[in-house]
C-alpha cells in the first residue's frame, strides 16, 4: 500500500502543479494584450518620424551632416545593450537571445579584438553573463511602466558618447515580437545611425502631385537633425523594450499552456498507474483469501 501511497501523493502534487501553471497562463495571456497593444501602439508613430527624417534629409541636401549619423574611422570599442527578462518561466525565451548574442558578439568582435561594454537588462540575462565581468559595464532592471524614461535615459547617456568617441558603435541586442509562437533574437545597429534618404520616386509614390512639392523647414535642416535624430534613437530603444516585453508575456504563456498540458497527461499516466496497481493490490488480497479459505 506504500507505493500507491506515494503515487497519489504524486498525483495530488501534480495537480498543484497544473493549477499554478494554468493560473500563470491565464495571467500572462492578460498581460500580452496590454503589452501587444503597447508595441503595435507605438509602429505608426516610429514609421512616421522615420518618414520625417527622410525628407529632412532630403531637403537639406548633401551639405548637411550630423555627429551621430558619422561613422568612426576605427572601431575600437562598441557598446552593446542587451535586453532580457527580470523573471523566468517562460521557455527559451531568455536562452535563446543568450546564446545567439553570445556567437555574435565572439563573431563580430571579440575575435577581431574589438572591445565590448555589455548593458545588460534583466536579471536572467545578467545572471549568464556575470561570469563574464569584462563584458557587463551595466546591470539594470527595468519594469514595463519605466520603458519610455529609460529609453530616452539611455538615449540621453549614448549620443555623447557616440559623438565623443567613447564608443564607435552602439548596438541593441532583444527578441523581436513576431507573433505570439515567434519571438526572434534581434541585433540592431543604432550608432551611426542609417537613415536612407527619400528619392524622388518614393516621395510622388505617395500622392499624385507630391513629386511637384517642395518642402521648405523653418528652422533650417541641421538644427531639425539635432531634435529628430536623438527623439528617433530614444524612438529605436521603446521599440525594442516593447517587443521584448510583448515577447516575454507571449514566451511565457506559450510555456505555461504547454507546461498545464503535459501535467495533464502525467496526471492520467499516473491516474492509470494508480488504478492498475490499486487493482493488482485488490487481487492479490482476494488470492490470499481464498487461499487461507481453501487451506481450512
Amino acid at each position: 500500500m506504500a507505493n500507491l501511497r506515494d503515487i497519489k501523493r504524486r498525483i495530488g502534487s501534480v495537480k498543484n502543479t497544473r493549477q499554478i501553471t494554468k493560473a500563470m497562463k491565464m495571467v500572462s495571456g492578460a498581460k500580452l494584450k496590454r503589452a501587444q497593444t503597447r508595441a503595435e501602439g507605438a509602429q505608426p508613430y516610429a514609421k512616421s518620424l522615420d518618414r520625417v527624417l527622410k525628407q529632412v534629409l532630403a531637403s537639406a541636401g548633401e551639405d548637411v551632416s550630423h555627429p551621430l549619423l558619422t561613422s568612426h574611422e576605427k572601431v575600437e570599442t562598441v557598446r552593446v545593450i542587451l535586453i532580457g527578462s527580470d523573471k523566468g518561466l517562460c521557455g527559451s525565451f531568455n536562452g535563446a537571445l543568450n546564446r545567439k548574442t553570445a556567437v555574435w558578439l565572439r563573431d563580430t568582435f571579440i575575435e577581431k579584438g574589438i572591445a565590448v561594454q555589455l548593458y545588460t537588462y534583466g536579471k536572467k540575462t545578467t545572471v549568464i553573463y556575470k561570469s563574464h565581468k569584462s563584458f557587463v559595464s551595466s546591470t539594470i532592471n527595468v519594469t514595463p511602466d519605466k520603458y519610455s524614461q529609460e529609453s530616452s535615459d539611455l538615449a540621453a547617456t549614448m549620443g555623447p558618447d557616440f559623438e565623443s568617441g567613447e564608443v564607435q558603435e552602439v548596438y541593441v541586442a532583444y527578441n523581436a515580437f513576431e507573433s505570439v509562437m515567434v519571438q526572434e533574437p534581434t541585433f540592431l545597429r543604432l550608432l551611426p545611425m542609417a537613415v536612407e534618404t527619400e528619392d524622388e520616386t518614393s516621395v510622388a509614390t505617395t500622392s499624385d502631385d507630391a513629386a511637384d512639392i517642395e518642402y521648405k523647414y523653418e528652422p533650417n535642416g541641421e538644427q531639425l537633425l539635432n531634435t529628430l535624430l536623438p527623439l528617433q534613437l530614444q524612438t529605436l530603444l521603446l521599440q525594442a523594450f516593447l517587443d521584448s516585453g510583448a515577447g516575454e508575456q507571449a514566451a511565457r504563456m506559450t510555456a505555461m499552456d504547454s507546461a498545464t498540458r503535459n501535467a495533464s497527461d502525467l496526471v492520467d499516466r499516473l491516474t492509470l498507474e494508480y488504478n492498475r496497481a490499486r487493482q493488482a493490490a485488490i487481487t492479490t488480497e482476494i488470492i490470499e483469501i481464498v487461499s487461507g479459505a481453501e487451506a481450512l
